[in-house]
């Protein structure tokens, strides 16, 4: 499961990759571009309909419930409150939709009802019982409070701020239809003082080249309420979510565990298995061959023995791969150690544990610091290497750096990202900085689950 440096760790080679990059950048700052961007106009666009979608919802919302509570004393209210609860959940699909196609905010769809029963009844049941519906409603209340704040906030600034700075087009419009110099900016029944000489009309579109700009960036921040609302009210909560990474993780686990299951029959079948067929055959031979002529006899032994030393070292190098028994005996210190001296690279290892974690955790720490180092030795052309082991808080922290070429990206589908699948299969991080050029620091997070029994 070794990762490639350069191509395979996604090192940009070749002149194009400059080009493309330098065509990618913007030349004009975000603050001057935020007004025309596409971005920009989604986000109005969001806050402008917010207003009369609230209101729609807000009033379905209370109509529906007030309904149903006020015939409660009767048996209709039930299925009243439940179908407005559906409704709030029908509305909740749109919004999630509105707010993905405008905000760009991608939200998964809430835990689905549970229907344990048969029949009207039992959906209704599901209904009431479903925290995404209540959820729903909530969001339905406080939609139109913050839309009309929200709204409220962008047509004004919007508004003032081009009005003032094309105020040099349209100025004209004043004195010929309105009856007045320009834009009156104070005025009693003495003196009246008004934007029309040529330095007040461009003081005036320079105050609103600074409402223009700055409308965008207030906008995304009312936008930002409006996406957590989105997020933390018509999204899965965090037990459906925590639910889907822990079926996610298993499936991951079943997959590892199966390729390891893998891998070690294709190295017993081609290797060890392999050459102690070989060596039955060749004691086979010898022993048909003790009485006509022994010497040949004795040197088909002695090549046999040679054969058993080394199908003895495969099978020492194939347990060291699954779990050594230093790991084991003698903790993380010694058996990272060990992965050290066997490197072709000069390894400084420094572990500073006070006890051992869980012996899962354990295994997988050694398992990340073994694979990180294969990928060193094979492909990162380093003089050196250090791996660091300590303990932060309930966290076991691990990390690997060298001065090679660096280069390395774990979103090719590489070494790498199969350590960050194993990692998050028990809720760790795998943190990858590697400029081009190097160095390269791979730094691993893994939970600290203190060792009971072993």
């Amino acid at each position: 499961m070794a990762t490639e440096y350069g191509q395979g760790y996604g090192l940009p080679t070749g002149p194009g990759h400059a080009r493309g990059v330098e065509g990618r950048r913007h030349r004009m700052p975000a603050a001057l571009r935020a007004p025309v961007e596409g971005r920009a106009w989604r986000e109005l666009a969001y806050v402008l309909l917010s207003l009369p979608i609230s209101i729609l919802l807000f009033t379905y919302a209370v109509t529906m419930v007030s309904l149903g509570a006020g015939l409660l004393v009767t048996f209709l209210g039930v299925p009243v409150l439940a179908a407005a609860l559906a409704g709030c959940r029908g509305f909740g699909s749109v919004e999630r939709a509105r707010a993905r196609g405008l905000l760009g905010l991608d939200v998964g769809e809430p835990e689905p009802l549970r229907v344990r029963r048969q029949g009207f009844m039992g959906w209704v049941g599901a209904v009431l019982k479903s925290g995404t519906s209540w959820r729903a409603l909530l969001y339905s209340v406080l939609q139109l409070p913050w839309a009309v704040l929200s709204f409220t906030v962008t047509v004004t600034f919007w508004s003032v701020g081009w009005s003032l700075l094309t105020y040099p087009l349209w100025f004209w419009v004043l004195p010929l239809y309105a009856g007045q110099d320009g834009i009156q900016l104070y005025g009693d029944e003495h003196r009246a003082i008004y934007l029309d000489n040529p330095f007040e009309i461009a003081v005036t579109a320079g105050v609103g080249l600074l409402f223009t700009l700055a409308t965008p960036w207030i906008v995304r921040a009312l936008t930002t309420v409006d996406r957590l609302m989105v997020h933390g009210l018509l999204g899965p909560s965090r037990l459906a979510t925590r639910v889907v990474e822990l079926e996610s993780d298993r499936g991951v686990v079943v997959d590892t565990a199966a390729a390891d299951l893998r891998r070690i029959e294709r190295d017993l079948h081609d290797g060890a298995q392999a050459r102690l067929v070989s060596l039955a055959m060749d004691l086979g031979l010898a022993k048909e061959k003790l009485r006509e002529d022994p010497q040949a006899a004795a040197r088909m032994v002695d090549e046999a023995h040679g054969e058993v030393k080394t199908a003895l070292q495969e099978l020492r190098d194939l347990a060291r791969g699954i779990h050594p028994a230093v790991l084991t005996d003698r903790g993380l210190d010694a058996a990272l150690s060990a992965v050290a001296a066997r490197c072709m690279v000069p390894v400084q290892v420094e572990v500073d544990l006070s006890e051992r974690p869980a012996p899962a955790i354990e295994g997988i720490a050694y398992f990340t610091v073994s694979e990180l180092l294969q990928n060193v030795a094979k492909h990162s052309r380093a003089s050196w290497a250090a791996v660091e082991v300590w303990r932060s808080e309930d966290r076991l922290m691990l990390q690997v750096v060298d001065n090679g070429v660096g280069g390395a990206d774990r979103s090719r589908g590489s070494g790498l990202a199969g350590l960050t699948e194993r990692l998050d299969a028990v809720d760790g991080i795998l943190v990858v900085d590697s400029p081009a050029g190097g160095p390269t620091r791979v730094t691993a997070e893994l939970p600290w689950r203190v060792e009971r029994t072993r």
